[in-house]
């Protein structure tokens, strides 16, 4: 396909924490965005938010992304690639037929489910109902992409004595499979994980479906990002409201609200906001992008790394444990993000400077 460089973009859920930020990322690179929200009172604050941009943004009301007919469950989805049949007429149709690029962000990001389907069943299906819409009523569309997640790609270290690294060819079939055997009693984590992964799965089953009788005009991009921090420009009123990733760093950085030792020996990989949004752009001006997968990280942490750099920048924030050396941690998972820096030309803010915006940000809104 070739670079989509300018035209209208379609963005669901608009209002969310990443979404916003990529809504903002595209305006100022030029192009227009039409924002879905699923009720009248979250539109109020993008309006506002970007009144500047004029007729350039848009927003629009789409109460239900999930309309369709056959019940998408976890136990049909274990069974192989998703084909069955779609509904003729989705939520989305409205509002996509002078659209040049799609970029699905609506999907639930929580840890709070009690069965596997209550993250599942909505993943899939709203994944399923954009592209079906744009199947049927995107006659303008060059290209679809899709904010997956590095939980599609997570597994176990079955060997603790190295580092696992995982790249675009690696899937989570082993938390699905979890989900699949234990229901309720599987892991909070290993729910959202599967969730993810199955929406995902379910995106590249359509493509090949769809793709074999010739049938699509666009192409796909998965992004699949790490642990998301940065600061904050969607609608939230305290620091308990924000969504999953910002509470936690917050609560844990700012708060201290963590043991000494989890300080020195848990982590992740992170990356900031504003760099997923870099990615949206660069996966659609990219035309060799389409039909790629691409891990969006900046590199791994352990939380006494911003602890130690947030300190360091604010006295009043504890310095947590200072027996810690950065370079004596173990991370047991690496998600290599050598393809997004290669063939999308990914640059990444470092943690410091991902820690010195958060906290700017928490002093403005008075939360430091």
């Amino acid at each position: 396909m070739p670079a989509v460089t300018s035209g209208k973009v379609l963005i669901t859920g608009a209002n969310g924490y990443i979404a916003v930020w990529i809504a903002k990322t595209l305006l100022d690179s030029g192009f227009a965005v039409r924002g879905t929200v699923r009720s009248e009172s979250k539109a109020t604050h993008l309006r506002g938010l970007f009144k500047s941009a004029g007729d350039k943004f848009e927003v629009v009301i789409v109460e239900d992304i999930s309309k369709v007919i056959h019940t998408v469950s976890l136990t049909v989805l274990c069974r192989g690639p998703l084909l069955t049949p779609f509904i003729q007429e989705g939520a989305f149709n409205d509002f996509i037929e002078d659209v040049v690029a799609i970029v699905h962000n609506a999907t639930p990001v929580h840890l709070n489910a009690v069965e596997p389907d209550e993250m599942i069943i909505p993943a899939v299906q709203g994944t399923l109902e954009i592209l079906q819409s744009a199947h049927l009523r995107g006659t303008s569309i060059q290209r679809i992409v899709v904010l997956s997640s590095t939980a599609t790609v997570w597994r176990s270290n079955p060997d603790p004595s190295r580092t696992l690294d995982l790249d675009e060819t690696c899937w989570n079939d082993e938390e699905v499979t979890q989900c699949h055997e234990l229901g309720r009693d599987a892991s909070p984590l290993a729910k959202y994980r599967a969730s993810k992964t199955l929406a995902e799965r379910a995106a590249w089953d359509f493509m090949q479906m769809y793709a074999g009788e010739g049938a699509l005009q666009w192409d796909l991009v998965a992004l699949n990002p790490s642990f998301v921090v940065g600061p904050v420009l969607h609608e939230v009123d305290r620091p308990e409201n924000l969504g999953w990733t910002a509470k936690e760093w917050y609560d844990k950085v700012v708060r201290g609200q963590i043991d000494i030792e989890a300080m020195a020996n848990t982590g992740e990989m992170y990356v900031d906001v504003r760099d997923i949004a870099q990615a949206h752009v660069l996966a659609l001006r990219t035309p060799a992008a389409g039909g790629n997968r691409f891990i969006i990280s900046a590199g791994p942490f352990k939380w006494q790394d911003f602890v130690s750099i947030a300190h360091r920048l604010d006295e009043q924030i504890p310095a947590g444990n200072t027996d810690y050396h950065s370079s004596k941690a173990y991370h047991p998972v690496i998600y290599n993000s050598n393809k997004s820096i290669g063939e999308l030309g990914m640059e990444y803010r470092s943690m410091e400077e991902t820690t010195q915006e958060i906290l700017k940000d928490c002093r403005a809104r008075g939360w430091l």
